[in-house]
This record gives structure tokens, C-alpha cells and sequence, in this order.
């Protein structure tokens, strides 16, 4: 049985956030370091996972897909103090005289929230973090153009999370959208599917592929009536424009069990993977649906990532599966093996 290629880079570690403001409460930052340390350790005790560094980041791929003014601020912030920190506190809502990335005090003109900070090391952490969902999508589009039986499976460790940045807008601790340039990338091999099983509408990637008809968008959530990022993830979300239909959300309410999550993946979004057409498929790979997780609220066990997989290897695709959230740490490895594993069945 062919190894499962898996990127990770030390730098995406020089990131850390301490705490955040969540509901006017200062909280211990759930993004931490220790998530992608336990996952790394979990593979490198694996034999079927060969764990590989990328080699260079993408810059002209980050440039296609994100605003000159939010990578501009990301370069303001990197001349940040050593060890300081900058939260976003201002949010303005009239944008017509949009905000200057090159003053740190205006982020909040290219925030959403205010749990997800600026430091000196945040770009490079995130510039690595995408960079992994890049090389690893090279490396799936070339075996899949080949003709290749191995390495259809490929997993990228990317750390800080993507699916929430947008175009414009960094948040939900994301800074860099990870499946959006791995999508833009295998789009030049064959039509593109993302499923994003994160416990958190990824209203970035959402946003980014909303007009496009040339790559599915589906994500399977938390009820944002109830849950982070609150304002969109919504059923009625399905496209605009030559996109329209080519968005799907199913919403889920807070203590699903597996049963349930399953009946909507069966029923719903592997129906529409297979219509779309789909030739490749990246996954969305957040694991706070765990029953334990400090922010998710699904009723998920570690074997259920595992039934998960399954059902989305039954698409029978080259798969490119993309880490995004999951905080309870303790577990956060042996979740993310379940998972893997399931979707190499």
C-alpha cells in the first residue's frame, strides 16, 4: 500500500497567538501550536504517512487570489515588535474610503472579527501553511495527469487554518485561503469539487468561487443561526450569476451524531459531487464536529472521521484533503489519522 504524502512546514509554527476576544471575553487562543504539533507527531508514528516539507511560497498563486491592500497589511504587521501582538478593535462599516493597510491601526478595515490577531510571524506562518495546500496539489494534478494509481491522496497540514479568509478579509483565524489556491491550481487539471466538513461555515472559501461555475462549493456546518461566522452559510446561499447552483450549504443544528451528519452526505453532497462532474476532490478536512471540541458542537467520535472518509472515498476521486480547525488537541491527531485512513479505503 502506497505511503500518504503529507506537507507540513516548521515555520507555519512561529505563529502564536495567546488569547482572544470571543463574546467580550478574553479566552485562551484555541489556534495554538500544540494542534499541528499532535497531528505531526500522530503521522510520523504512522507508517503510511511520509511527512514532506514544501519548497517555496507561492507568492504570484497568493496574489491571485487575495486583495493587494490585506497582503499589503500583512506586510505592515510583520514590522511589528517582536512578541507584540495587534487585535483589530475598530470595524469600520463605511468602506467607500477604504482604510490604509500600511497603518496597523486600520486591520479592522480588513477583519471581521476580533478573535484573530496580527504579529510579526503571522504572514509567514500563513505564506507556509498555504504553501503546503499548493505543493500538495501539485503533486495530486501531476500524479492524476500521469495516470498514476499512487499518491491520489494527499494531505496538506495546514496551519493556521484558510476557509474563512475572503478576497478581502482575514478572520475565523484565517489569513490566507488554503483550499481556494489549491482549487485554482488543480482547476488547470480537471474540474474541481470542495466539501468542507468543518464544524464552521467556510463563508472565505464561499465567497471566492460564489460567481464561478468552474469549481462546486459545498460545506456541511453548524446552524450560523447559532454559530461562528453567524452571517452567511445559510441553505438559500447557492451562487450568483454563472455560479448560481454551484454553492451548496446544509446547516446542521448543534449535538449531530453521526447518523445524521452521514444521511446528509450520502443523501446530498455526494449526489452532487457526481452531478457537478467532478474529476478532483478537495476536502475541507476541519475536525471540530469532535464531540470534545472547546468551539465546535457536534456529537462526532474519533472512529465517526473515519465513516466519514468512507463515504467521501465511495466518490471513487483524487482526493487533496486540506487541515483546517478541530481544537481539542489531546485527540486532534488520531481524529485527523481516523479521517485519512477512512478516505484511503
Amino acid at each position: 500500500m502506497p505511503k500518504i504524502p503529507c506537507y507540513f512546514h516548521n515555520e507555519q509554527l512561529a505563529f502564536k497567538p495567546v488569547y482572544e476576544w470571543a463574546m467580550g471575553q478574553r479566552i485562551d487562543h484555541p489556534e495554538t501550536t500544540a494542534r499541528a504539533e499532535n497531528i505531526l507527531a500522530t503521522l510520523s508514528e504512522n507508517p503510511r504517512f511520509d511527512v514532506l516539507s514544501p519548497t517555496a511560497q507561492p507568492i504570484d498563486a497568493i496574489r491571485a487570489v487575495h486583495s493587494y491592500e490585506l497582503l499589503t497589511l500583512y506586510n505592515t504587521a510583520q514590522k511589528l515588535p517582536t512578541g507584540d501582538t495587534f487585535y483589530p478593535s475598530v470595524f469600520p462599516r463605511d468602506l467607500r474610503d477604504m482604510g490604509d493597510p500600511t497603518n496597523i491601526r486600520h486591520a479592522g478595515c480588513y477583519c471581521f472579527d476580533s478573535g484573530t490577531p496580527l504579529s510579526a510571524r503571522t504572514y509567514d506562518a500563513a505564506a507556509w501553511s498555504a504553501a503546503c495546500a499548493w505543493e500538495a496539489a501539485g503533486q495530486l494534478a501531476s500524479s492524476y495527469s500521469k495516470g498514476a494509481e499512487e499518491e491520489l491522496l494527499v494531505y496538506a497540514l495546514s496551519r493556521p487554518p484558510g476557509h474563512h479568509a475572503t478576497e478581502q478579509f482575514f478572520g475565523g483565524y484565517s489569513y490566507l485561503n488554503n483550499c481556494a489556491l489549491a482549487a485554482r491550481r488543480l482547476s488547470e487539471t480537471g474540474r474541481v469539487a470542495i466539501v468542507d466538513i468543518d464544524f464552521h461555515h467556510g463563508n472565505g472559501t464561499q465567497s471566492l468561487f460564489f460567481d464561478d461555475p468552474s469549481v462546486l462549493t459545498i460545506s456541511i456546518h453548524g446552524d450560523p443561526t447559532d454559530y461562528f461566522p453567524f452571517y452567511c452559510g445559510f441553505s438559500h446561499e447557492t451562487g450568483e450569476g454563472d455560479g448560481s447552483g454551484y454553492n451548496l450549504n446544509f446547516p446542521l443544528p448543534g449535538k449531530t451524531d453521526l447518523d445524521a451528519y452521514r444521511r446528509v452526505l450520502e443523501d446530498d453532497v455526494l449526489g452532487a459531487v457526481s452531478n457537478f462532474g467532478a474529476d478532483i476532490l478537495i476536502v475541507a478536512a476541519g475536525l471540530d464536529g469532535y464531540h470534545l471540541d472547546p468551539i465546535g458542537d457536534f456529537n462526532l467520535e474519533t472512529e465517526d472521521f473515519g465513516r466519514i472518509g468512507e463515504s467521501l472515498a465511495s466518490l471513487n476521486l483524487p482526493m487533496l484533503i486540506v487541515q483546517e480547525g478541530g481544537y481539542y488537541t489531546p485527540h486532534l491527531g488520531r481524529n485527523a489519522v481516523a479521517l485519512l485512513e477512512g478516505l484511503s479505503r
